[in-house]
């Protein structure tokens, strides 16, 4: 599939107008096809689809709807080698780690929704039976930078809970999701259960978000683009669940060993290429052991290849387009001027990539909370290295920040990183490198967003409570 065409009511339809625009290959910024660009017909038309479809696919059993999951499941593992192939070329993650992330860890999540999809719809209490009921049709956006997993993480607890979908999938990465999309339709999803429409934010989105007939607007991507979603959204007052930006601090403990934290901070913060919004792009570390942190860091980014992703020694890619290499360099530029030291990388190409939208890892010591790159996220593969006095002063910078999607903790005793844990504004904190729980909440404090995705925490964001008195004798 070429992301040309939208999938509508069970079947792939042409787009409403003539809009297109073209997909990049970041590598080598050379065309390899082209996106509609959905209007507000086509979206009309999905919703319409949608909305045919609710009642009857409300009214499923449990069973039927895990079965469908099951079902999909299978045409997912057919297709990961497809899959992955599609977001390498798309948005430049490298083949390994397509497979591995891009595409593995969308199975967690789905067996978690497979799960879900079993729990009860009915509980009691006294005389009153509460219900818990699809919210309805659901509008979903997804990014470029996972895009497969965050389509996963809206439409499988979505059909769980037995609400029909609009998906629009970020035009950056229009490929993975039209794939995805013939995945869902080969495996029998109902007519109008599933819809998608390709498209660009202030097109296909906006309208998605002011759509009257859409129950609920589910969106991950930039906290400007959030704040643009609830502003269209609350015209409808519609249920909006908002997955945004982050500046995850990494705090490494006096009783943490270094070496240790310092690699895994640095492995963390590069991967896909530093485009992750739970990237753990601020490292804290006592002033007194600032050098060795900087010398650790520098030895580890030297380690890591940059290169063709196709190549499966390839440990970065590209980052994913023009627009956010142009405002990757500028915050490097910016770390420059106003007076970090640069430990690692810079400005520009790498040397011997001349041609694609490769960016060298990059990291900075010395920074100060107040700096542009220890603000603003740079979704790119840039760390900042950020020197504290003691242990109420790392708190204090680590919470210091609009954001608050993630956070890390570094420490040789686990009662100590506990403790300190309690006290991270974040929706997420992991020790010691923990890796992320696909049964536990995804989402931030501030202005990283509200709702949850993952695990039953996720799935009830797709359902509405009904109390109904007098049930019970």
């Amino acid at each position: 599939m070429d992301g040309s065409a939208f999938y509508i009511g069970g079947a792939w339809v042409s787009a409403g107008g003539a809009a297109r625009r073209a997909v990049i290959n970041p590598a080598t910024e050379k065309v390899i096809g082209s996106v509609a660009l959905a209007g507000q017909h086509d979206v009309d038309a999905a919703v319409a689809a949608a909305g045919s479809a609710f009642p009857a696919f409300a009214a499923s059993s449990s069973a039927e709807r895990a079965a469908l999951l099951v079902a999909i499941r299978s045409g997912l593992v057919a297709a990961a080698d497809d899959l992955a192939a599609a977001m390498t070329a798309e948005m430049g993650a490298p083949v390994s780690l397509s497979r591995s992330a891009q595409v593995g860890g969308v199975f967690a999540h789905l067996d978690e929704m497979i799960a879900a999809a079993a729990r009860p719809s009915l509980t009691t209490s006294g005389r009153t039976a509460i219900l818990r009921e699809p919210i309805g049709v659901c509008g979903l956006i997804t990014p470029w930078n996972w895009p497969l997993l965050q389509i996963a993480m809206k439409v499988f607890p979505a059909l769980a809970a037995g609400c029909t979908v609009v998906l629009k999938p970020s035009e950056i990465a229009p490929l993975s999701a039209a794939l995805f999309a013939e995945v869902l339709h080969q495996a029998g999803v109902p007519r109008g259960v599933f819809n998608m429409v390709q498209g660009d934010g202030p097109g296909a989105g906006a309208a998605v978000a002011a759509h009257t007939d859409i129950a609920m607007v589910s969106f991950t991507g930039s906290t400007r683009g959030g704040v643009a979603v609830s502003k269209t959204a609350a015209e409808t007052v519609k249920r909006v669940t908002l997955e945004l930006g982050g500046k995850s601090p990494n705090i490494v403990l006096d009783d943490a060993d270094l070496g240790a934290a310092v690699a895994q901070c640095v492995a963390l913060c590069m991967s896909n290429s530093g485009q992750s919004c739970n990237a753990p792009t601020r490292m804290l570390v006592p002033r007194a052991r600032m050098a060795d942190a900087a010398e650790l860091a520098r030895a580890a980014a030297a380690a890591l290849r940059t290169g063709d992703p196709l190549d499966a020694a390839t440990d970065l890619g590209p980052v994913a387009n023009a627009r956010q290499f142009t405002h990757v360099q500028r915050l490097i530029r910016a770390g420059i001027d106003e007076g970090a030291m640069l430990v690692c990388g810079g400005p520009d190409r790498p040397e011997g990539l001349p041609r694609g939208f490769y960016v060298r890892p990059t990291i900075f010591s010395g920074v100060s909370n107040d700096m542009t790159i220890a603000r603003e996220e740079i979704f790119g593969p840039v760390l900042a290295i950020l020197p504290y006095d003691d242990e109420a002063d790392a708190i204090a910078i680590a919470n210091d920040t609009p954001y608050g999607l993630s956070a890390y903790i570094q420490s040789g005793d686990l009662d100590h990183a506990r403790a300190v844990a309690r006290q991270l504004r974040a929706g997420n904190v992991h020790i010691n490198d923990a890796p992320d729980d696909p049964a536990a909440p995804f989402g931030g404090f501030k202005q990283s967003g509200n709702g949850r995705e993952g695990g039953l925490f996720g799935f009830e964001e797709y359902l509405e409570s009904k109390a109904v008195m007098g049930w019970g004798l």
